[in-house]
């Protein structure tokens, strides 16, 4: 099975124009966490990508791919 995340976190960082680390650090994340979620290495926790969608307003459901 894909990492749909981690496909959508990629695309959805390449848009913003960022690189992975400028997007952890608006986040308040570390770099290394956006790369390992990018890899597909590890999975974030809630808290996260709660982070990720307020700080972009990007939707939850989109980035864990459960819409379009």
């Amino acid at each position: 099975m894909e990492n749909l995340f981690a496909i959508r976190l990629s695309d959805f960082i390449k848009e913003t124009g960022l690189s992975k680390r400028q997007f952890a650090k608006k986040v308040g994340i570390s770099a290394m966490s956006v790369s390992d979620w990018t890899t597909g290495k590890i999975q974030p926790n809630a808290e996260s990508i709660y982070l990720i969608c307020k700080t972009f307003n990007v939707s939850a459901d989109y980035l864990l791919g459960l819409s379009d």
